[in-house]
């Protein structure tokens, strides 16, 4: 990432759960917001406390100019700090969980705020792109699939007549109502509301050609990598060797499903996440 810096802002965060459970911090991918998050926090918050932030330059949090990809991180310190948050862990999904591998290396040697365990999504440290060519057709028929499903979410002809022609056969494969539903409450408000701001921001980062392949041994905490088999926005080959890196890495992938994963068997993401944090931390075994 480059070195560049901007004044911190203070992030609009939705915060959900008791603040005396374990805290979850969710990042968002790109384009994306806070609220993209509500997919796990439903099956989380009985147990955790959730802060999902708008990061800088998307949804609620306004950018007042130009940013780098580490002022990222400055804002999540602050909101660390803000909420007087210890302990915690981190989910990051796409851009999501580029910025929890670099917060986790950055927070490494903290003495206020200590990472104890973090779930990637469809995410790498080295992002690789296998997305097909598009043209003004490609642009055209998602916009009308994108219209129409907002105005009718999840309308089966819609999907069948435009869904399937469009931009979104590449970050879903399971083109159903009910993902189609999730891209008109959270894809599409988040997509509008992402500024040319972080559109730069990350363009310059990949322009540069990130890869924090080899940081990634300094991050010894737990690690959960959950990939889809028909990613073509970050390649499961990508996710894979992120893995690969990571020193103490559990990974699970999934068959027929694209990049937006969550949103295609939510319920089967959610159960891995939380089974996965139970091993982490067991419940006490009563004494009869």
């Amino acid at each position: 990432m480059t070195e560049q810096h901007a004044p911190g802002i203070k992030l609009h965060t939705k915060i959900q759960g008791s603040p005396d459970k374990p805290t979850i911090l969710c990042l968002h991918g790109h384009p994306g917001s806070g609220d993209c998050m509500d997919v796990f926090t439903a099956a989380l918050t009985p147990q955790f406390r959730i802060l999902a932030p708008d990061l800088r330059g998307y949804g609620n949090s306004k950018a007042p100019a130009a940013f780098a990809m580490t002022d990222h991180l400055t804002d999540l310190e602050a909101l660390l700090k803000q909420e007087q948050v210890g302990d915690f862990y981190l989910l990051g999904w796409s851009l999501g969980g580029i910025l929890a591998m670099e917060l986790a290396l950055k927070l490494s040697q903290s003495q206020s705020s200590r990472v104890k365990g973090i779930i990637l999504i469809a995410t790498a440290a080295c992002p690789r792109s296998n997305h097909p060519a598009t043209d003004w057709s490609d642009d055209l028929l998602t916009g009308i699939a994108g219209l129409i499903n907002a105005a009718a979410p999840g309308a089966q002809w819609n999907i069948d007549a435009f869904g399937k022609r469009s931009l979104f056969r590449y970050l879903v494969q399971q083109q159903t109502p009910a993902t189609y539903r999730y891209l008109a409450q959270y894809a599409l408000p988040a997509y509008l509301k992402t500024s040319r701001w972080a559109h730069q921001a990350l363009g310059n980062a990949l322009k540069a050609g990130y890869n924090r392949l080899d940081a990634l041994p300094g991050i010894a905490y737990p690690c959960l990598m959950l990939v889809g088999e028909g990613d073509r926005h970050i390649t499961p080959k990508s996710s894979l060797e992120t893995a690969e890196h990571l020193p103490n890495c559990t990974t699970k992938v999934y068959s027929n499903v694209a990049h937006l994963f969550p949103w295609e068997i939510p319920q089967q993401v959610t159960t891995d996440i939380q089974q996965w944090l139970a091993r982490l931390n067991p419940a006490p075994q009563t004494i009869p």
